[in-house]
């Protein structure tokens, strides 16, 4: 068969992680916990940051919008899984594919930038605290989320286009539980260097500058933190961080990881068993991360279920 753009009837297949029958039971149960512990977890978080008028503050918006993301983000990929798991196909049509890849990139990017800001947030808090509220404004705060929205639309956008003009043939098998874009990509028939080089270029912008400025945030605070001469006053300073620390290495660690580990592997049974780390597993945990570790987010969940304090 000749190369050619068949893209308006084709159909991928996402292979997902076993074709063993006995397995698919249990691979489902254990989608469908994580997916709604997420969904519940992330929804406790905006409810809590919304009911109570001690959070609303800079710090818990940017935090409720990141229990947005991160119910949106692990809904564009765990759903379509069950299903698939649910009617034992595979198929995913062309059109379902790019819209679920397109919506991936947004949510992932807007992970990634949501998480700089609240960097950024965290140094003007403990940096400049006098100038804090002057600062972190709610216009400031509203204009920041919404450039992280715009970038990443416009991010995601670019490499859906860039795909939709590719041409595809008969293997058409993506050895994945959700359509990636680089597992796409490589399914094409017709020349791929282009849609490569933009890939590679978006994410090293994406992944080291707001890295890089979260790295810069921190060091800053680190040495405000060092300047405080009560040890109350270290501990409370590093202690709004924690969380936000945790959720970072987290992120980072689990997303770079499977981009690593593929290219040093090039197994793709490893890349797609590690991508529920930051796929599923990150999102999951966040909201633990926070309400755990943070008195304020842990007393208004009480108020929200009506216990005293």
């Amino acid at each position: 068969m000749e190369p050619g753009n068949n893209t308006s009837v084709s159909e991928f297949l996402l292979l997902g992680f076993s074709e063993d029958p006995e397995l698919q039971p249990l691979i489902f149960g254990l989608f469908l916990s994580m997916y709604l512990v997420t969904v519940l977890g992330n929804l406790l978080i905006i409810l809590a940051t919304i009911s109570d008028s001690h959070l609303h503050m800079p710090m818990y918006f940017f935090l409720s919008n990141l229990s947005f993301v991160d119910i949106c983000f692990t809904s564009t990929t765990i759903p379509r899984t069950l299903v698939n798991i649910q009617t034992q196909s595979k198929a995913i049509t062309h059109a379902g594919c790019i819209t679920q890849m397109c919506f991936f990139l947004i949510f992932v990017d807007l992970d990634n930038f949501l998480l700089f800001v609240m960097s950024y947030d965290r140094f003007v808090a403990i940096c400049h605290p006098l100038h804090y509220t002057v600062i972190m404004n709610p216009q400031l705060c509203g204009l920041l989320v919404l450039v992280c929205w715009i970038l990443s639309v416009r991010h995601a956008l670019l490499q859906s286009l860039m795909v939709l003009h590719l041409s595809f043939c008969t293997h058409l098998e993506i050895p994945h539980f959700f359509c990636e874009l680089n597992q796409v990509v490589q399914l094409a028939c017709s020349d791929t260097f282009l849609n490569d080089v933009v890939i590679y270029f978006a994410l090293v912008l994406l992944a080291t500058c707001p890295l890089a400025g979260i790295l810069y945030s921190y060091s800053k605070v680190v040495s405000s933190i060092r300047a405080i001469s009560s040890a109350q006053g270290k501990y409370k300073a590093f202690s709004t961080c924690v969380s936000h620390l945790s959720v970072v290495s987290l992120f980072y660690y689990t997303g770079l990881g499977v981009y690593l580990s593929s290219a040093a592997t090039h197994s793709s049974h490893s890349t797609s068993t590690a991508s529920v780390m930051y796929t599923v597993v990150t999102p999951m945990l966040n909201p633990f991360i926070y309400s755990l570790r943070n008195n304020d987010v842990k007393r208004a969940l009480k108020i929200l279920f009506g216990g005293k304090i």
